[in-house]
């Protein structure tokens, strides 16, 4: 599937799919393929939203109930449809109603959902969008399969210690971006394991791009950011088009950025690098990541 125009022009393709009568979307980029429902083998002592696993491709697959999950009645249907997404080197099949089609929008079109609907921490949707006269949830599945996989950062791998010089200043400003509210607090938690101390988080490009245009408000050197770390599928606006900003603007151009997101790969890391993105790690990368956060800020420890 061709996501190249979408993260060149600050579109998105989103597939449309159902589960029960409710409307939700998934990144095109994030999907391997749609099959019909198959015979599985159940996983022993599983929560009750997975449903077992089954081989394709040579890749043993773990399927996921979104009705389960979602606490969204199964319709009576002959079969339903699998969407096969592969989260670094997790492979999951996700089970739906039935897949609408291809939506093609702006990110700009997708709000953050609204938090009067409960804790945001215990939030699946990252976003939402109307699509003709419906409403369609934009979900967090990395959330959604850690939560399955009882909490572990199974995806994000181990960051373990990472060494830096005595004179490092752990009190730079970092900033985070990341519209999974799962994914953003994991973040902020280990680079507080690390020591760093000021940290700001936000979750699309458009609040981050607010608060640094405050920033520079501020006297020479207070306003200073160390380094930003963003996701790049984001609400309102996205990694790129945050960094693209960034590096149009004389005062801020030279601050480092990293990309960290699910959806580092050949082209879109082309597109990252085009834009002036200082490094670009997937999810499973977390160590080396804040490692070249490390380094980006001066630390000569940061090499892993």
């Amino acid at each position: 599937m061709n996501t190249d125009n979408s993260i060149e022009t600050n579109d998105l393709e989103l597939l449309e799919f159902l589960v029960g009568g409710e409307h939700f979307g998934i990144n095109i980029a994030k999907v391997s393929e749609i099959i019909i429902h198959c015979s599985l083998t159940p996983v022993p002592h599983a929560s009750r939203e997975v449903e077992g696993v089954f081989m394709h491709r040579d890749k043993i697959v773990t399927v996921i109930d979104l009705h389960e999950v979602l606490d969204i009645p199964k319709p009576e249907v002959e079969r339903t449809l699998l969407i096969v997404c592969d989260f670094d080197q997790i492979s999951v099949a996700f089970d739906v109603t039935t897949v609408k089609g291809i939506q093609r929008l702006k990110w700009t079109q997708v709000e953050m959902p609204p938090t009067i609907t409960g804790n945001i921490d215990d939030s699946v949707a990252t976003g939402v969008t109307k699509i003709d006269e419906h409403i369609m949830m934009i979900l967090d599945f990395e959330k959604i399969v850690c939560d399955m996989n009882k909490g572990k950062d199974f995806e994000l791998g181990e960051v373990g210690e990472i060494k830096t010089p005595d004179s490092f200043d752990f009190n730079r400003k970092v900033v985070v971006v990341d519209d999974s509210v799962f994914l953003n607090k994991v973040i902020v938690k280990e680079l507080r394991k690390c020591g760093f101390t000021n940290i700001m988080s936000f979750y699309n490009g458009k609040e981050a791009w607010n608060y640094i245009n405050k920033l520079k408000e501020l006297p020479a050197g207070e306003g200073e950011i160390g380094v930003i770390i963003s996701d790049i599928e984001m609400p309102l606006m996205d990694g790129l088009t945050l960094l693209r900003l960034i590096r149009t603007d004389k005062a801020i151009a030279k601050t480092p950025f990293v990309m960290f997101s699910s959806l580092i790969h050949e082209n879109v890391r082309q597109k990252g690098d085009e834009a002036g993105a200082n490094a670009q790690f997937s999810r499973s990368q977390l160590h080396a990541c804040i490692s070249t956060v490390i380094e980006l800020m001066g630390g000569n420890g940061g090499k892993s």
